[in-house]
């Protein structure tokens, strides 16, 4: 993945309740699962949103025998067209997709705060099939916590020292 970012399961100190961790440069922000996957849906479809941009382009220089400021704008015009995607939950970075004019190259671009990188599609979809896993990580894990909370003997920080031992092994 182009960019460093990384994200992990957690739980909201204040709430208690499931969450995951973005650590990217200057970056540490706790994000809602469900804000997680609204994150991987519009990874997603700007990966798709720019391999369709890069073939419509092609399509039309080759078809159409459109010089390249003519295909570059009917494709602004049909990006116009297109609706976001909807759904709960709101994406923690900002994503955009982008056809390289020049380079015939599709790229996902993403950002937040300070911070931003450059992935191709299958790079920022990659991306999006790890954000699912860690929101869905970061529900079990909730309910874990919350069950061995419940085990005579265990103290919190017995369950907190489980949980980085587990981190640990998955790095």
């Amino acid at each position: 993945m182009s960019s460093d970012a990384y994200i992990r399961s957690t739980i909201d100190p204040d709430t208690r309740k499931a969450a995951c961790l973005l650590r990217w440069g200057p970056i540490e922000a706790l994000i809602t699962p469900e804000n997680t996957l609204a994150t991987a849906r519009d990874l997603m479809a700007a990966a798709a949103h720019a391999d369709t941009d890069i073939a419509l382009l092609a399509w039309c220089r080759k078809q159409l025998k459109a010089d390249p400021n003519t295909a570059g704008h009917m494709v602004l015009d049909i990006r116009a067209l297109r609706t976001a995607p909807t759904g709960p939950g709101h994406s923690a970075l900002r994503i955009e997709s982008v056809a390289g004019a020049k380079t015939g190259k599709p790229y996902v671009n993403i950002a937040r705060g300070s911070m931003k990188a450059q992935l191709d599609p299958d790079e920022a979809r990659e991306m999006a099939g790890h954000w699912i896993q860690v929101a869905v990580a970061a529900q079990i894990d909730v309910r874990l916590r919350y069950a061995l909370g419940d085990q005579p003997g265990l103290t919190a920080d017995d369950i907190e020292q489980i949980f980085e031992r587990l981190l640990a092994v998955q790095r």
